[in-house]
Parts: C-alpha cells; structure tokens; sequence
C-alpha cells in the first residue's frame, strides 16, 4: 500500500476504539480516584475491595501499579481519553494515512504487551486482582486484535493474502480466545475463592 494513501475504518471499529476508550477512561480515572485517596488517607478502603482476591486495595499497593513512578491509572486516562477521541473522528467518516494506522498499532501493540504483564503479575505474583484493571485488560486485549485484523485487512500491515483472508474471516475468534484463556487463567489461580 502507498505511504500517502488514506484510509477509512468501518463503523464498527469506530464504534469500537469509542467505546473501548471511554469504559478505559472511566476504570482508569476510578483506580487514579482510588489511588489518590489512599495516598491522602492510609485507612482508605476502595470500594472495589470486595475480598481477599478482587482487591483494587492490594494491586494499587503493589510496586506495578506504579511502573514509572507515577500510578498507571493517569497514563490511562491520558491514552483512553486521546483512544475515545480518534474512535468519535472514525465515527464521523475521517480517513488517515498509513503512519496514524501504524502509530496507533504500535500504542495498542505497546498497551497489550504491558496488559499481558500486568495480567501475569496480579495472578502470580501479587496474588489479587482488580476489578478497574480486569476491564482494562478487557478493552486492551479487543482493541489490540481488532486493530490488528484492521491494519491487516487495510493493508497498512503486509502481510500475506492467506493470513489477512483468514484472520478476517475469523475475526470474532480471537477475543474469544482471548477472554476464554484469560478466565481459564483466573480460574485455574483462584478457583472458589473469587466469591
């Protein structure tokens, strides 16, 4: 595909990053809420402590809550916010250039592998998990694949004709998966103890 050529979404994937960077915007604005009021007050409870193991009180006390000092929820805010806005201009038929296509897929990229991080420190390592974060991880890992299979199918990926026809075919299959894993996971972690 030409690097000046521009290229349109459907509604759907509009729709998508819209929604996807509103409920981010929301959870993340709640946990840097949370976070902020812990800080001020050390008996604070959030009230997403629903047990020993859905405990936003915990996660936000670990280290990786915090990876570049300041609390993960802010960069949130800042990145779903900016998501929620390029979903709305989507909405409203704009077309970018290859380099916003792969810009976003680089952040979205970025933001999943960091999810993915997160996911494997609050089940293995913290031992908690956090009702804010876990529809985070929800909204990351949809944008990530549906990003994906957009970048493919617009070309702004190359990739071959083979691989772009069958992940488009399929493209309801990977958050399954995803969703799928992510609770096998859970469950295999934490079993009964989750209620």
């Amino acid at each position: 595909m030409p690097q000046s050529r521009y290229v349109r979404a459907g509604r759907g994937l509009g729709l998508l990053i819209l929604l996807a960077g509103a409920l981010g915007t929301v959870a993340s604005t709640e946990l840097a809420r949370d976070r902020i009021a812990s800080l001020a007050d050390p008996a604070f409870s959030p009230g997403c402590d629903i047990n020993t193991v859905l405990s936003c009180g915990d996660v936000m006390a670990a280290w990786q809550s915090e990876v570049l000092g300041v609390p993960n929820a802010l960069f949130g805010i800042a990145g779903f916010a900016a998501l929620a806005a390029f979903g709305l201009v989507l909405l409203s038929g704009a077309r970018f250039p290859r380099w916003l296509w792969l810009l976003l897929q680089a952040g979205v990229t970025a933001a999943f592998g960091f999810v993915v991080w997160l996911i494997t420190q609050c089940l293995y390592v913290i031992g908690a998990l956090c009702p804010w974060c876990m529809l985070i991880w929800a909204v990351v890992l949809s944008l990530f694949w549906y990003v994906s299979v957009h970048s493919l199918r617009s070309g702004a990926l190359p990739a071959p004709r083979r691989l772009t026809g069958a992940v488009t075919r399929w493209a309801w299959l990977g958050p399954v998966l995803m969703y799928g894993f992510l609770a096998v996971l859970i469950l295999i972690r934490f079993g009964t103890r989750l209620w």
